[in-house]
Parts: C-alpha cells; structure tokens; sequence
C-alpha cells in the first residue's frame, strides 16, 4: 500500500494556500477515552503560519456526547480534499488550544508539525459503511461496502450464497443512493470468497480501477458522519 507522503505543513501552507480553503468542507474524529470513534463534518475557516487552526464548531446536536471531549489538549484528525488536486486527501492530527463562543462556535487548534498527502488513485484502503445490491448473473442480492480503495473493496453480502459465487466471477455493484449520489454502477471481478457467520464476505477487483465514479465515491465515504 502507498505510503502517505510526508510534508513540512508550514512551509507548504505558506507556498500554497489551496492546501485547505477557508469555507471547504473537512472531517473530524475525536475518539473517546473509551476508544470510541465519532466522525463529524465541518468547515475549515482559516490558519495563522505557525500559530493555530480555525475549525467551525460542529453541531452540538450532531455531536452528542463527544462534545464533552472536545476540551485543551485532546487531539484532532482532521481531513479533506484539496481543492485544485484531483483524487487528493490531506490529513493532520492537532491537540485544540481552546474553543470560542464569538462571533460563533470555533475550535483553534495548534498548529500541526506534519501532514499526510495521500492520493486515493493510489491503493488506499477505507472503511466505508454503504448500502449496495449486488447483481450475479440475474439475480440482485442485498450487500455492504465495507471498505475500499480506488482498486477494489470488500463486499458483505447477506442473503447470497457462496455455492453461486466464484474466482474471476464478474459482478455488478449498484449503490443506489449514497451522499447525494445516485445510481452508481461499478463492474467487477470477484478475487475471494468466505464464509462467515453472519453471511459471505466478497473481494472485488473493480474492471475500471480509479475511474472518476469509484474516486468520486470515496470521497463521499470520506466526508460521511458517524
């Protein structure tokens, strides 16, 4: 798998402004104590070089019970796509300074030492939870993306049977309605099955790897909330 690259974020901030618009859209995750995982969209606002972040508040009704971890000195992931580089993630982790109530709800973050760019044509991996059917030969079987890459995923499929599935089977993916995104149709070719418990997990090559429909979705698996 690619490794993300590393870069000197002042320095590249600085160069580049396009790094983070002020106004795009970013994901954050906070993890609990407890090891739990939330993921929340929100809105990048700017930076000061070398001092801080500025990241809007997310909404407190969507936050739950995370806000009360958004406090001095936990870290902060925080990702999105860069504008003006297609297929591109850029990702940092960030202790907050503090949080404002005015003008409006902010977060300032200490301004991070690195970040990783990683491009999603490469053969990074997500976890992704997405509706699909999958159809093989005539018949459509209810499934579930669990994770992918520009290259393939990993299918969960719960009313299939294993006896019908085979290596170097073709299938169709069909997700029908995923963040604003409607009627996907992805063409593959299966690698593994097994069976599992609680029904059959599916490897995928997909036949067009990195076209702009697959880049396209993982960008939306990106910005998706928990």
């Amino acid at each position: 798998m690619a490794e993300p690259i590393k870069i000197d974020v002042a320095k590249r901030l600085n160069r580049n402004l396009g790094l983070f618009n002020a106004g795009s859209q970013v994901t954050i995750d906070i993890v609990s104590p407890a090891g739990k995982r939330g993921k929340f969209r929100t809105t990048f606002l700017g930076y000061l070089p070398k001092q801080y972040v500025l990241i809007q508040y997310p909404e407190s009704n969507k936050l739950g019970g995370f806000a009360q971890y958004i406090t001095q000195g936990t870290n902060i992931t925080v990702r999105g796509v860069i504008e003006g580089h297609e297929g591109s993630i850029v990702a940092f982790v960030s202790p907050v300074r503090q949080t404002l109530q005015i003008p409006s709800r902010l977060m300032v973050l200490e301004f991070p030492k690195t970040l990783s760019l990683q491009n999603l044509r490469s053969s990074m991996r997500i976890e992704t939870d997405i509706k699909a059917k999958v159809k093989v030969n005539n018949d459509y079987w209810q499934a579930k993306v669990q994770d992918m890459s520009s290259k393939g995923c990993q299918l969960s499929l719960h009313n299939g049977d294993s006896l019908l599935l085979s290596k170097e089977q073709d299938i169709l993916i069909v997700i029908e309605d995923f963040q604003e995104k409607s009627n996907i149709k992805l063409e593959a070719v299966i690698c593994n099955v097994k069976t599992q418990v609680d029904g059959i997990a599916v490897g995928v090559q997909f036949k067009e790897q990195g076209s702009n429909q697959v880049i396209e979705l993982l960008n939306a698996a990106l910005t998706v909330e928990l």
